[in-house]
């Protein structure tokens, strides 16, 4: 079967799927909305750690702003965790050897 120990495969793809969740675990991004009116901290399972809001965006009193800033935000940094995510994982999986990866 062209060299392959399917055993070996195996290890390798479980230690890999470990280091993605330690990484998904230890990455966070910021992004930010509005000029940075909005600033939003998010891990690698895409859980937000945190949301700064600067106060004078409060005091302009538009709501439907704020809530469409904090959502840009959100997005923003989901993005950058995916790609973040891509990079690693295709890294890795390139490290494994196996063709056509």
């Amino acid at each position: 079967m062209g060299g392959f120990n399917i055993q070996e495969l195996m290890l390798q793809a479980r230690k890999q799927y470990e280091e993605v969740q330690r990484k998904m675990q230890d990455t966070v991004v910021e992004a930010s909305a509005g000029g940075g009116s909005i600033t939003v901290r998010m891990n690698g399972r895409k859980q937000v750690l945190g949301i700064k809001i600067d106060p004078e965006t409060v005091k302009a009193g538009d709501i439907e702003m704020l809530q469409d800033l904090v959502t840009a935000a959100v997005n923003q940094a989901a993005s950058k965790i995916d790609e973040a995510m891509q990079s690693t994982v295709g890294g890795m999986l390139s490290g494994m050897g196996i063709p056509g990866m």
